[in-house]
């Protein structure tokens, strides 16, 4: 089969498409014919070997792949030869057969196209169970969402309205991207580059500030986010998009105003505890098939052309989801 592979950590030239043999599968697996696979920040981050848990190269990057069982364990229970669904692979995705396990293999609704549902795994669940599970939103309360033009960011919006959120409230880099969050249903979207975000989102809550803060971007904006959550307000750092690793949080920005800081990964959810994501597949495929949620995809690829889908997404211009056409 053919795969891209990560021949040693750097750029985008290190992304190499090779043939390799198919993987096999052990009796709680499923061995699935890649349609379509997402790329995501975390793939860059293991191309230069700082995403948590990556190995050494050479190893196919990707966390999530959307496809046809084509082989089960004997095991096997809740997936069958033939089904369409969506898994997070054990080894990567960038490739044309993925091997998963049972547990991470979600069955697809009918009415889902492999676009979409290539598009949705890695940030729909996060953006889930970002707001529902570790933040819990509550009705009516203010969503500050940082990153608010890229894949979490235009799911996240929408999940925050869909779980009854009050008011959400986008940040982007630069005003080119201010549009693709307002699509996405944010009510008010800041340039932090031109605007002081704290202020403005303190001015929008009357002085209150937001209740929920989603942070993947860490460093300066995690430090600022202080200056605008709420009391009883929630902070959920999922990621270091910029590199930084911000500066001591003080116990009185904390005890005093009733505020916490939270932190959640995907990945460590899937390495130790993957029975939660079934209840996460149960809440958000649904919302996917009835429309209610709609995935923003930006761009397309073939597998071939990995290295430019990771050069898009280092320029920090794409919005949306990013994904790589493998059987189309």
């Amino acid at each position: 089969m053919k795969a891209v592979v990560i021949s040693d950590f750097g750029g985008p030239e290190v992304l190499k498409l090779i043939e390799m043999e198919q993987p096999s599968i052990g009796s709680k697996q499923v061995l699935i014919k890649v349609v379509s696979t997402s790329v995501n920040f975390a793939d860059i981050k293991a191309r230069f070997g700082q995403y948590h848990g990556t190995g050494q190269p050479p190893f196919i990057p990707g966390l999530d792949a959307a496809g046809i069982v084509e082989a089960v364990g004997s095991e096997v229970q809740k997936v069958k030869v033939g089904d369409r669904v969506i898994a997070f692979p054990k080894n990567g995705s960038y490739a044309e057969y993925v091997v998963a396990e049972e547990e991470l293999t979600f069955v697809l609704p009918d009415q889902l196209d492999f676009d979409i549902a290539a598009a949705c795994p890695t940030v729909a669940f996060t953006s889930y169970k970002l707001l529902a599970d570790v933040a819990r939103v509550q009705e009516g309360e203010t969503v500050l969402i940082h990153a608010a033009a890229g894949g979490i960011g235009t799911t996240a919006i929408q999940l925050a309205k869909i779980l009854g959120a009050g008011q959400v409230i986008g940040t982007v880099g630069n005003k080119s991207k201010i549009s693709a969050a307002v699509d996405a249903g944010a009510d008010h979207v800041i340039c932090y580059e031109t605007e002081d975000f704290a202020e403005k989102v303190n001015e929008l809550t009357d002085g209150n500030g937001a209740d929920v803060i989603l942070d993947s971007i860490s460093g300066w904006v995690t430090e600022k986010s202080l200056d605008c959550l709420a009391y009883y307000g929630r902070l959920v750092n999922f990621g270091i998009a910029n590199g930084d690793v911000p500066g001591i949080v003080k116990s009185t920005d904390l005890h005093s105003s009733c505020r916490s800081i939270l932190g959640f990964s995907l990945g460590t959810t899937r390495n130790r505890r993957p029975h939660l994501l079934q209840d996460t597949a149960d809440k958000v495929l649904p919302y996917l098939a009835d429309g209610r949620l709609q995935m923003k995809i930006g761009a397309r690829y073939s597998l071939e052309e990995a290295a430019k889908a990771h050069e898009l997404i280092e320029s920090r211009q794409s919005t949306g989801k990013v994904l790589l056409n493998v059987n189309p």
